[in-house]
């Protein structure tokens, strides 16, 4: 690890353009910097800002940026409202790491993937320009939307697909004012030569808010399917939400995970749900406009067909309700505990 610099930042005001990397749950960045791929010369703590506050807000919440994921998972408003939120909570690392991280530095997450993590290994998002290791290297995990030759990297967030899926906003301060970007675009995709930052120097995130989920509330799930059982990222996961009045869908929320450089919100999907019957043909069709537009970016063509299974199974599954109980989750502080 390099030799860096300290400062706590007591304001938000003295946060907003300090010259440094912003560490706040810290359990992203310190991993990055252990490993030499992040290299910042200051750290400007923001640990202690009033920014821990859940509070509702038009029939919906507004979550402080230094919420921990913990937190966020147990509150009640959550589990009665977002369900879906608290599954993908539950779904992410460990109890440990939950009670650190914060709802901030989870939408901040680095899109990576293991050459990102070797410094080593030529990548356009370490250092713009020198190329990506990852293109025809192993690429069973990577993209397959949104993709370009200048990253195949995928977002490893499961808190990030629920928080799309359901028109979450993410709020940000910066030296120039304040500015408000929906989660599902807040992630820059890859262009033809390199990979456009989400926050600007200088820039922290504040809050983030989720509207009122209306119809959706007790009808959302968020499935993940991993390699191991625990503390790993998603392979596909996906968040979904549906309404149902008189045997018709008349709202309907699709997300999906794992499978491109941010949260991927499949609009065509949504549109088509609506009117129709909830049923097996409806969301099927629905999770194959989810994935129309999926292409290998390497050895992983089979992950097109996973992500249009497990959309199919999360709209299933949101159509049925959610359950009172949740099932128990690997590595959860709620396994075998009600929570619903």
């Amino acid at each position: 690890m390099n030799p860096f610099d300290y400062t706590r930042a007591n304001t938000l005001e003295a946060a907003v353009g300090a010259d440094g990397a912003i560490l706040a749950g810290g359990t992203n960045l310190l991993d990055l910097m252990k490993i030499g791929v992040a290299t910042p010369s200051r750290l400007v703590d923001i640990s202690r800002l009033p920014m821990r506050e859940i509070d509702d807000h038009d029939g919906g919440l507004r979550i402080g940026a230094m919420v921990s994921n913990a937190d966020l998972a147990r509150d009640p408003r959550i589990l009665a409202r977002f369900p879906a939120v608290a599954e993908a909570l539950l779904s992410g690392a460990s109890p440990q790491l939950r009670n650190a991280a914060s709802t901030g530095g989870n939408v901040m997450q680095a899109t990576r993937c293991s050459y990102f993590q070797d410094p080593l290994s030529p990548c356009n998002r370490r250092e713009p320009g020198s190329g990506c290791s990852a293109i025809g290297g192993v690429t069973r995990n990577h993209a397959i939307l949104g993709w370009s030759d200048a990253c195949i990297a995928t977002h490893p967030s499961d808190l990030c697909v629920a928080l799309a899926a359901f028109d979450a906003v993410v709020h940000v301060a910066g030296p120039t004012g304040t500015r408000s970007v929906p989660m599902a675009v807040f992630h820059p995709l890859p262009d033809a030569v390199g990979v456009p930052p989400a926050l600007s120097a200088g820039e922290v995130i504040t809050h983030v808010t989720l509207p009122d989920p209306g119809g959706m509330a007790r009808h959302a799930r968020y499935l993940k399917l991993r390699e191991r059982t625990s503390y790993a990222f998603a392979i596909v996961s996906a968040a979904a939400g549906v309404h149902v009045e008189d045997d018709r869908i008349v709202a309907a929320r699709l997300a999906l995970g794992g499978v491109a450089a941010r949260p991927w919100r499949a609009h065509a999907a949504e549109a088509a749900l609506i009117g129709q019957p909830a049923s097996g043909d409806a969301f099927a069709h629905a999770a194959a406009l989810a994935v129309q537009d999926a292409a290998p970016s390497g050895d992983n063509a089979a992950k097109i067909v996973l992500a249009q299974r497990i959309a199919l199974r999360a709209l299933v599954l949101a159509a049925q309700g959610t359950p009172d109980r949740m099932p128990a989750l690997p590595a959860s502080v709620f396994e075998g505990d009600d929570h619903g």
